[in-house]
């Protein structure tokens, strides 16, 4: 059995079948080659790099990162447009994300990020589950340890104990039960990601 080097301790590879996301979506945002098949984080960081660097627009990223979060979903491409369809030019993507392209975010650019995303930059049909899968790839910095940009949905919130901070199982999470979740996950590990990981695998 061959050891995939770039996952994560207990991740699992998500299944993207890039012909169908990329008939499903506008023809703008999909990266051309990105994998088909068996998709890991270290795929969409990839992606990521290359947005901070100004290669790729936020709207690209916001595709990669969807489809991985839906992966095999029948729905997932049809959702992913209607996201994309209510931030047409992406300038609501681009300024909840603006500060995650510094070397190394600090947490109040998380909150802020977190906040223009329920309020300033909300895009319709982009809830907190899915956008924290964007603030992760946008804005974690492997190997610098501290406060991270991490996923938060139902299965995390569910599985998390009670001093990560979360007190609603729902999707409606308040800015500062996600900033008190991950320094509750910065504190338990170097690299906090591992903790969500482990947490939606368990």
């Amino acid at each position: 059995m061959t050891v995939n080097t770039r996952a994560l301790p207990s991740e699992f590879c998500i299944n993207v079948d890039a012909a169908t996301w990329r008939a499903g979506l506008p023809p703008d945002v999909w990266i051309e080659g990105f994998p088909t098949g068996c998709v890991w984080r270290a795929d969409v960081f990839d992606v990521a790099d290359r947005w901070r660097r100004g290669e790729v627009p936020s709207r690209a990223l916001a595709a990669v990162v969807l489809a991985w979060g839906h992966g095999s979903n029948g729905y997932g491409p049809y959702r992913t447009r209607t996201v994309l369809g209510a931030d047409p030019t992406g300038e609501k993507l681009d300024r909840a994300l603006a500060a995650l392209r510094a070397e190394r975010p600090s947490e109040r650019d998380l909150q802020d990020a977190y906040i223009a995303f329920r309020s300033s930059a909300h895009v319709q049909g982009l809830g907190a589950s899915f956008f924290t899968k964007i603030l992760y790839f946008a804005g974690y910095r492997r190997g610098i340890g501290g406060v991270q940009p991490l996923i938060l949905d139902k299965v995390v919130a569910e599985r998390l104990p009670s001093e990560a901070g979360i007190t609603s199982k729902t999707f409606n999470w308040r800015s500062n039960e996600w900033i008190s979740y991950l320094n509750w996950a910065a504190a338990q590990a170097s690299e906090p990601d591992h903790m969500e990981v482990a947490l939606f695998a368990r």
